[in-house]
C-alpha cells in the first residue's frame, strides 16, 4: 500500500485550489510593532509592515508586558513543571485568573492553554454533565466551539446567524425543561460583525437555557475596563459563561472562561483537555495579568484603535475597494476566488512589503475569500497611506472589481 500516495494527492488538491497554506516566517520587533523582519525561502531577509495580526492593541510590545515576563522567567524559571493537578498551578497563574474573574464580575475563572482548547473543553464539558442537553449554535461560530459542540456527543440545533428570531424558533420547538445551551461569539472575527446580545439573553431566559459567549475578539478592545462587548452593554450578569483569550487584545497566549465558581470546578474537575495539559509558564501568566491589568485603567489603547479602524476603513472606502461594513475593528476586504486571494498576499508582501494572510475556504466559504484587515494602535497614519496605494495597485494588476462610485 502506497500511503504517501494519498498523503501527497490531498496535499495537491489543495494546491490545485489555490488555497494551500504557506506561513511567512516573521521576527517581530520589540518596540517597532507593526513592523518585522521577513525571511523568504531562500533565507532573504527584509522589513515589512504587518496588517493581520490579532495584537490589536500591541499589547505583546508593551513594556509592562514584557518586564513581567523577563522578571519571573528569571524569578521562577521557563517551564511550567507538569499539568495543574501535578505542580504546575503557579502563583502568577493563580492570581491571573483572579484577575479575569474580577474583570468579567465573575465568582471564579479558568485559564487554558489556548482559546481553542478553553471553548473545545467548557462547551464539550459542559454539555456532557447535562442530562439529555440540546446546544443552540449559531452557524458562523469558531472552529473550537463546533468542536466542543461535537466533542459533546449531544444534540445540537444550528440557528442563522446572528438571527434571533430563527433561534427562539428552534427554541419553542424544545421542551422548556430540557437542558439547553445558546453558543455564540460578541464579535464574529471575519465579518467583524456584532451578535444581537440582548435579544439573545432575552431567549436564554424566556426558554430557560444556559447562555455561552465568545468574547475572544472584543476582550481588552471594548468596554471600559477592556471585558469585552457585554460590558459595554452592561449584560456580564446575564451572561452564565464568558470566554476569552489572552493571545488577541492581550497579546500574549492562552484562553480561558469566567462563571460562577460551581460551572468552573465543573470544567476543571471533568473537562480531559484541561487535566491532562500542561499548564502555562510563569512567565507567560506573568506577562498575561500585566496586560489585563494595564487595560483595566488605561483607555489609550482602546482610544488609538478606534482612531486608526475608522481612518483605514474611510481610505480604503474612498478608494473604492470592496471592504464589507463592519461595526468593529475588523476590516474584511473581499476577492471571492482562492487564487486570487493568494496571489493578492503574494504581490503585498514581496511588492510592498506588507503582509495580509490570505483568507480561504474552510475559514470562509468558498465565494467569500477575503483579505481580513486588522489595524491596530500602532498602525501610523503613513502606514494607512502606503496600505491603500499598495491595494490599489494589486487590484489594477490582478483585474480584481472596485466599488461602483
Amino acid at each position: 500500500m502506497d500511503y504517501n500516495r494519498f498523503f501527497e494527492n490531498a496535499i495537491n488538491d489543495l494546491h490545485d485550489e489555490g488555497r494551500y497554506r504557506v506561513f511567512a516566517d516573521l521576527q517581530k520587533i520589540r518596540g517597532n510593532f507593526p513592523k518585522a523582519i521577513f525571511s523568504d525561502s531562500k533565507g532573504n531577509k527584509k522589513t515589512i509592515t504587518i496588517w493581520c495580526s490579532n495584537d490589536y492593541l500591541g499589547m505583546g510590545q508593551n513594556e509592562k508586558t514584557i518586564e513581567a515576563s523577563i522578571e519571573t522567567l528569571k524569578k521562577m524559571g521557563a517551564g511550567a513543571g507538569g499539568t495543574r493537578n501535578i505542580s504546575g498551578t503557579n502563583s502568577q497563574l493563580v492570581k491571573l485568573e483572579k484577575s479575569l474573574a474580577n474583570l468579567h464580575q465573575k465568582q471564579a475563572a479558568l485559564v487554558f492553554t489556548s482559546g481553542f482548547i478553553s471553548n473545545q473543553a467548557s462547551i464539550a464539558t459542559l454539555a456532557k454533565t447535562l442530562d439529555n442537553c440540546i446546544i443552540f449554535s449559531d452557524e458562523y461560530n469558531h472552529a473550537s466551539m463546533i468542536a466542543g459542540i461535537k466533542n459533546s456527543g449531544q444534540e445540537k440545533k444550528i440557528f442563522k446567524h446572528n438571527d434571533a428570531k430563527d433561534l427562539e424558533k428552534l427554541l419553542k420547538a424544545t421542551d422548556i425543561n430540557r437542558p439547553k445551551i445558546i453558543c455564540f461569539e460578541s464579535i464574529y472575527s471575519m465579518d467583524g460583525d456584532i451578535a444581537p446580545i440582548k435579544k439573545i439573553i432575552a431567549l436564554a431566559k424566556k426558554y430557560n437555557a444556559l447562555t455561552y459567549i465568545d468574547e475572544v475578539h472584543a476582550v481588552g478592545l471594548y468596554g471600559k475596563t477592556g471585558a469585552g462587548i457585554c460590558q459595554t452593554l452592561g449584560v456580564m450578569d446575564d451572561i452564565d459563561v464568558i470566554e476569552g483569550t489572552l493571545a488577541k487584545g492581550f497579546g500574549v497566549m492562552g484562553g480561558y472562561i469566567t462563571a460562577n465558581k460551581t460551572i468552573i470546578d465543573v470544567v476543571r474537575s471533568y473537562a480531559p483537555d484541561f487535566i491532562f495539559t500542561t499548564a502555562l509558564t510563569p512567565a507567560l501568566c506573568a506577562a498575561s495579568l500585566a496586560s489585563v491589568e494595564h487595560l483595566k485603567t488605561s483607555q489609550i489603547e482602546r482610544e488609538q484603535l478606534q482612531i486608526q479602524v475608522k481612518k483605514t476603513k474611510q481610505k480604503l472606502k474612498t478608494a473604492n475597494l470592496p471592504i464589507l461594513k463592519s461595526q468593529t475593528h475588523v476590516v474584511p476586504l473581499m476577492i471571492r476566488d482562492a487564487k486570487k486571494c493568494k496571489l493578492a498576499s503574494e504581490i503585498l508582501l514581496e511588492k510592498h512589503h506588507i503582509y495580509i494572510q490570505a483568507i480561504n475556504y474552510p475559514t470562509v466559504k468558498r465565494g467569500e475569500e477575503r483579505l481580513r484587515i486588522t489595524p491596530s494602535a500602532l498602525h501610523s497614519n503613513e502606514m494607512i497611506e502606503q496600505l491603500c496605494t499598495a491595494l490599489i495597485d494589486v487590484w489594477q494588476q490582478l483585474n480584481l472589481p472596485f466599488n461602483k462610485r
